[in-house]
């Protein structure tokens, strides 16, 4: 009988047109093939046959031993994430809701959720700050990469969209990806839903006892002192510093001995150009304003949509409060100066980004 021809079982890949693969040979004395010395034994062609070409140095996966067990799993050439990018998503996200739907998650005494935040908030707002409004941020590298820090920044818009903004810039673009943890006013816990995803992003409310507890825990605090102020202002007199409260910020860095990082935003003022006050109104649903824009509330949900203009963020140098004794944060001459010096920078910072703009929607 004439020798039979044994055809592998995975043999139809080399059918399929694709590149020849590796022989998979055993070398050595103990193989079946080798020669004792160690070196393999010439392979004789077969009557009528040719030698096969070996493979050149510089062919693809010649000289690769992983090659076999990768074509096993994706087929020759096939890369090695190929139609698994998709399914780690889906496996990700039913693997969150598991853990959402079991309580299988971690929050912090404030109720801060970072896995939340992380894979849901953050995601739904990035594109908001990157596509929306194109934010641009500068001077990153002001905020410490550890350790707590106080970023002091102005507030404006009508609505608390530069608030959000700045989270997402200082996450997305600090080296350290670290997250800002806003003071927010009693009003955003008073609002029904609204509540419980500030406290899931990690905001508190605006009180000394819980800025300094963060401060201490090593965390990244953001507040913007001229509240209702700032953000209620009309629009002539946009870009225009308010008062500062009476510099609680200033006493709290102190006592935690954080530096405070003064922080400048440009294009908010513009997004809902409030051109007047609904005060009756605001009285009636308890709000501290009720805007008018040239837009709302004429065109009704429409009206809105906040007008994309495009925004800069800048962190200026950090202002240190170490150096000071502990008595320093019941000093109110010391407190007034630097709450000055922190409001002066920031003032400036803004007339200069202003120059610099060339258009709001540019």
């Amino acid at each position: 009988m004439a020798d039979a021809k044994v055809i592998p079982f995975d043999d139809d890949r080399s059918r399929s047109g694709s590149a020849s693969r590796p022989a998979r040979r055993r070398t050595g004395a103990g193989s079946g093939g080798g020669r004792g010395d160690g070196s393999t034994a010439p392979v004789s062609a077969l009557p009528g046959g040719r030698l096969p070409e070996p493979p050149s140095a510089g062919a693809e996966g010649a000289q690769d031993p992983q090659r076999p067990q990768e074509e096993a799993l994706g087929g020759v050439g096939a890369p090695a994430d190929a139609g698994g990018g998709w399914d780690r998503r889906i496996a990700g996200g039913l693997a969150f809701l598991r853990r959402r739907v079991t309580g299988d998650y971690e929050v912090d005494e404030f109720g801060y959720d970072k896995e939340l935040t992380d894979q849901v908030l953050m995601s739904a707002l990035r594109p908001l700050a990157d596509k929306y409004f194109r934010v641009e941020v500068k001077g990153i590298e002001n905020i410490p990469s550890d350790g707590g820090a106080l970023i002091v920044a102005n507030h404006s818009g009508t609505l608390p969209l530069d608030g959000l903004m700045l989270q997402v810039a200082v996450h997305d673009n600090h080296p350290a990806e670290r997250h800002l943890r806003l003071l927010a006013a009693d009003l955003v816990f008073h609002l029904p839903v609204v509540n419980e995803l500030a406290r899931k992003a990690g905001h508190t409310l605006a009180c000394a006892e819980d800025a300094q507890r963060l401060l201490e825990l090593g965390e990244i605090v953001g507040v913007m002192p001229e509240g209702f102020k700032g953000i209620g202002k009309p629009f002539g007199d946009r870009y225009k510093l308010q008062r500062f409260g009476r510099g609680g910020f200033v006493s709290t860095a102190l006592r935690a001995g954080a530096p405070i990082v003064p922080c400048s935003i440009v294009g908010a003022e513009e997004i809902y150009p409030m051109i007047g006050n609904a005060k009756t109104l605001a009285r009636l649903l308890g709000f501290p304003y009720f805007p008018i824009t040239p837009t709302f509330p004429w065109l009704g949900p429409l009206g809105a949509v906040p007008l994309p203009t495009k925004w800069t963020i800048q962190f200026g140098e950090p202002i240190p409060t170490d150096g000071y004794p502990p008595e320093a944060a019941e000093d109110p001459m010391l407190m007034f100066n630097l709450t000055d010096q922190v409001r002066e920078q920031i003032q400036h910072t803004l007339y200069k980004l202003l120059v610099q703009r060339r258009s709001v929607f540019f």
